[in-house]
């Protein structure tokens, strides 16, 4: 009978997975890549029960969407089906002054300011998860980072006669610039219960698109000129592995811990010659660990810490600022020792607080902090990422508005923060420039908004359950 179960739900999770990444796919093919979320290129949470929490609760685990950030909290999902869309507005763009090389103009930021265009993104997000006993779970989940998306016009800058670049313009010269990139993943997982220790695990794909545009004037410093810049999309796949406990320490206190490994994609190759290792993207590997306390039968509060490894992918860590030939490292894009953003780990902070006022609603709050990964030494290529937001003030609600179904919302405060540093380029381009200063600065929105449909299918074998 038990095996018959194991086979129906096997059967079911192959079905759901290949529904979800279809559905998925299609809504991310309708959808731009977005800006930098707020832990660099992360989101802070995935789906609105995250977004309205500040992204904590990796100990408290309630909906199908946290298989995205701890796949032993699948026990604790029910049977049910959610799908949303995060509306993601990042404001940003950067000001200079005494600059030999990148653009000066003005902007809507103000004399002085280059302001990136296209301000508003959508990042879709489903998931689906099912007990197969009271204790034991399967689930499947789409969800995306949205990724990296500046887009600078062909701006004025009277600078490139001198280098080299008679009638061009652009920020580097190179006309119309900026990245876009967008990363999605689409994970399945299973989770089991052994008394006060819940443990799951969660395969991992991930899909990679990545365009750049209007840096043709460092061909010169490329290891490989003609894939370098301004060659449409090239999209990237891999995998990795998402493991997590969650440990009931008392009736009303739980500690969970969650990882992700490195994920491994192909390479960008049109795009060799500007990412170290010839097209190298990997996905930094991250952590976190965290605690929730049942306040009361009707008020959690969690606080999480969490870690992403930027410093261990070459393309993300390696410093922009090496001058040609230095330490026998030649400032070559797309060498595997050359040039990257210079982004070093980050560090985040979380608290959120859910109050389950009554049956029909749910409110949220939260508040994260992260560290910025960008230093004031490597501003001057980060003006394609500028990543620097650290603060970030979130609510949230459900409302149950039949039996089966509920609306999910979420709303995100980021307020303005910025990093400043020197005009850095590369030795043949002049290296550092005396008496320069950029600042790059970003603040942003966000409102994600979903449904959760909850299915009457129950377990199929009595057993003691732990209860929140």
């Amino acid at each position: 009978m038990q095996q018959n179960i194991i086979r129906r739900s096997l059967r079911n999770a192959a079905a759901a997975t290949a529904t979800i990444t279809l559905a998925g796919l299609a809504g991310l093919a309708f959808t731009g890549g977005a800006a930098q979320a707020t832990e660099g290129y992360f989101q802070y949470g995935y789906g609105a029960r995250q977004g309205g929490l500040g992204g904590a609760g990796v100990a408290d685990s309630r909906d199908a969407m946290s298989l995205s950030l701890n796949p032993a909290g699948l026990v604790n999902a029910g049977h049910q089906f959610q799908a949303g869309a995060a509306l993601f507005m990042p404001y940003r763009g950067y000001t200079e002054t005494g600059t030999n090389f990148l653009a000066p103009g003005t902007g809507p930021g103000g004399a002085g300011a280059v302001d990136s265009t296209s301000n508003i993104f959508a990042i879709p997000n489903m998931a689906y998860s099912r007990p197969i006993d009271l204790d034991s779970a399967w689930g499947v989940a789409l969800f995306g980072n949205g990724g990296m998306n500046t887009t600078y016009g062909n701006v004025t800058n009277a600078s490139c006669p001198g280098f080299g670049f008679p009638g061009a313009n652009g920020v580097f010269c190179g006309g119309n610039s900026g990245v876009d990139m967008m990363q999605a993943f689409i994970s399945a997982g299973y989770a089991r219960r052994m008394g006060a220790l819940t443990v799951g695990v969660a395969p991992v794909i991930a899909i990679q698109r990545f365009k750049m545009e209007g840096v043709s004037a460092f061909g010169a410093v490329s290891s490989d000129r003609n894939n370098l810049t301004n060659n449409g999309y090239n999209w990237s796949y891999g995998g990795g592995v998402r493991g997590g406990v969650e440990v009931s320490l008392a009736p009303n206190f739980r500690l969970g811990l969650s990882g992700q490994t490195r994920t491994w994609m192909t390479k960008l190759d049109k795009y060799k010659g500007l990412f170290a290792e010839q097209g190298g993207f990997d996905i930094p590997a991250n952590f976190t660990v965290g605690l929730a306390w049942d306040a009361t039968p009707a008020v959690t509060l969690m606080f999480d810490y969490k870690r992403i490894f930027y410093s261990t992918i070459a393309s993300v860590a390696h410093s922009g600022t090496i001058p040609a030939g230095a330490a026998g490292v030649p400032f070559y894009f797309g060498a595997n020792q050359g040039a990257g953003f210079g982004w070093r780990d980050v560090d985040v902070f979380k608290v959120g607080v859910e109050w389950r006022a009554s049956p029909t609603w749910t409110l949220r709050a939260g508040y994260a902090h992260n560290t910025n990964p960008i230093r004031s030494t490597d501003v001057t290529l980060n003006y394609l990422a500028p990543g620097v937001t650290t603060d970030h003030f979130t609510g949230g609600f459900s409302y149950k508005m039949a039996p089966k179904w509920t609306f999910d919302f979420a709303g995100a405060f980021v307020p303005r923060h910025r990093v400043s540093g020197p005009e850095a380029l590369p030795g043949d381009f002049g290296g550092i420039t005396a008496g320069s200063n950029i600042t790059l600065a970003m603040n942003q929105y966000q409102f994600t908004g979903g449904l959760t449909y909850t299915f009457d299918t129950a377990p199929t074998r009595k057993s003691a359950l732990v209860t929140k």
